[in-house]
């Protein structure tokens, strides 16, 4: 069976690799298509995460081994085929290929195709310049807009703590911090 993925990234409008790869292929292989399809160095930490349907985190398969607890299943790429998470036509996947700023690029199994074989994965697609592969702490703050709280934090300078409902905190205890209109009143 071939997996047919599509991978696009939030930060390049216009970026886009199709890559398609035999079924009984580790993520190993898959990590190394993505990656020369994209120009990236292979000397970075980077996680594939099984997604729901909303792009929640799920599963992860790490690049390495990682010590996580007992109670959670510890998948390795190198040690883990792609059939073994993936069996449903869209399924969504996260490539984290950034750490330290959480970048990542979004997956999805566009087609399975039954009957066929690959020997190695294939970039099928390759439309548009991928992102740059790391970004400074300092650069993401600039990118991602101001993450100051100041007095337009709530949407005008006219904000008002006693606008809110009062009535909203009821019920969530008696001690002096369960509500936070105590200190008002």
């Amino acid at each position: 069976m071939v997996f047919r993925f599509l991978i696009l990234s939030d930060e390049v409008d216009d970026f886009k690799r199709e890559i398609k790869i035999d079924s009984e292929a580790t993520f190993q292989d898959l990590y190394n298509a993505i990656m020369d399809s994209v120009g990236y160095a292979k000397d970075q930490m980077c996680s594939f995460f099984i997604c729901d349907d909303d792009w929640s985190k799920n599963t992860e398969i790490t690049l390495v081994e990682m010590d996580t607890s007992s109670e959670v299943d510890n998948y390795i790429m190198e040690d883990t085929r792609l059939e073994e998470l993936l069996e449903d036509e869209h399924q969504k996947l996260l490539f984290v290929f950034d750490y330290m700023t959480e970048r990542a690029f979004f997956m999805e199994l566009r087609e399975i195709i039954p009957g066929k074989d690959l020997d190695s994965p294939v970039c099928s697609k390759s439309i548009g310049e991928a992102p740059v592969q790391i970004m400074a702490l300092d650069e993401m703050e600039t990118k991602t807009g101001n993450t100051e709280i100041d007095e337009d934090f709530y949407g005008d300078s006219e904000y008002d703590i006693d606008e809110l409902d009062k009535e909203g905190f009821d019920g969530l205890g008696d001690g002096p911090m369960d509500n936070p209109y105590d200190e008002f009143n």
